[in-house]
């Protein structure tokens, strides 16, 4: 008997490599040699890593400076190198990556729907993520952006919406390349100047230490040159998975906030997460309960707890991401899965 094919609907933790990221890199691979090199093949692989950065700021619109990195979380780390913690804040709903890298300073608050209020005092460099990793809430970018002609620095945190929705008008962007089709381990820092950073040697300009990723970056490139616009289907596939949850009785968070159609996270009154995600498995369906980063952990959700929810609540909370290729089929099996434990719920 065949078994039936798994459902991937975890594409917010990480989503497969296109085909043609995989053909770039296997092609790149062929260039063995250190960009850094001086010799003839050394400059033949700085040639590919210059063409692959030309690459991405035309397919992500950006002007300004690519520091190539290992993902979004060392982007960080480089945006706020050596920033003071008093004249810098940070929403309370961003990655843990950002508060690793913000220390000690100040949390901007936020409403139950998880948006900050772009009117409310900011220090001189303040970090804002896109798209909530958790809930998919949409920070208000476009009131945002004024503040920088008021000589604010501007950190936005893109790993789940570049190549998605337009980049922020922004002084950073930090983005991922396995958000978006391309290889793990790759991701950049979008700067629009480098008197923005602290140089600490090494390559990039001195801004970022250690061996390029040659064959990542390329794989990079080609991801992002070869995404399709699919958002309108994912809003279409969320709204339909939607409407069955809340006839099963689910509770959508941020239901009423601006969201990325990517992602849509939802309560099971009573029934922890760790249980859902055992059932969603055993049913061949792969979910998560928050940011894969802490998903593991006993730790509650610092972002549900910042939009008011209490811990027991935050524990009953699941989040379903979708990719380009899902299908409606998927989405209608999630469903399914999600009104048998409810029923069975009920009946216990």
């Amino acid at each position: 008997m065949s078994q039936r094919p798994r459902i991937y609907l975890d594409h917010a933790a990480t989503t497969p490599i296109l085909p043609a990221a995989k053909a770039a890199m296997t092609e790149a691979m062929e260039r063995w040699a250190n960009p850094s090199s001086p010799h003839a093949e050394g400059r033949a692989a700085r040639a590919a890593l210059e063409d692959a950065r030309a690459r991405i700021k035309r397919a992500l619109g950006w002007d300004g400076e690519v520091i190539f990195t290992s993902g979004a979380s060392e982007a960080i780390d480089i945006a706020l190198r050596g920033r003071p913690a008093g004249q810098l804040a940070v929403t309370a709903v961003e990655h843990d990556a950002v508060h690793r890298a913000a220390g000690g300073a100040a949390r901007l608050p936020v409403s139950a729907d998880g948006v900050i209020d772009p009117a409310q005092a900011l220090p001189a460099t303040a970090a804002i993520q896109v798209a909530n990793n958790e809930t998919g809430v949409l920070q208000p970018w476009r009131d945002l952006a004024p503040l920088r002609a008021q000589g604010h620095v501007l950190l936005a945190d893109a790993a789940q919406s570049a190549g998605k929705l337009a980049l922020p008008d922004a002084d950073m962007v930090a983005v991922s390349a396995h958000k978006l089709g391309g290889p793990p381990g790759v991701g950049a820092l979008l700067v629009r100047s480098h008197a923005l950073l602290k140089a600490i040697g090494g390559q990039e300009q001195g801004y970022r230490p250690g061996t390029h990723n040659l064959p990542g970056i390329v794989g990079f490139a080609a991801a992002l040159e070869t995404r399709e616009d699919w958002m309108e289907r994912a809003a279409e596939l969320r709204a339909r998975l939607e409407a069955r949850l809340v006839a099963a009785g689910a509770e959508v968070v941020a239901a009423g906030a601006p969201r990325i159609p990517t992602i849509g996270a939802y309560r099971m009154a009573g029934v922890p997460s760790e249980a859902q995600l055992i059932h969603f498995d055993l049913s061949g369906i792969a979910v998560s309960a928050g940011s894969a980063c802490s998903s593991g952990s006993l730790k509650p959700s610092h972002v549900l707890a910042a939009m008011g929810w209490d811990e027991t609540a935050s524990r009953e909370i699941i989040r379903v991401s979708f990719g380009p290729q899902t299908t409606a089929q998927e989405v209608d099996a999630c469903a399914a899965a999600w009104e048998a434990l409810a029923q069975r719920r009920s009946a216990a």
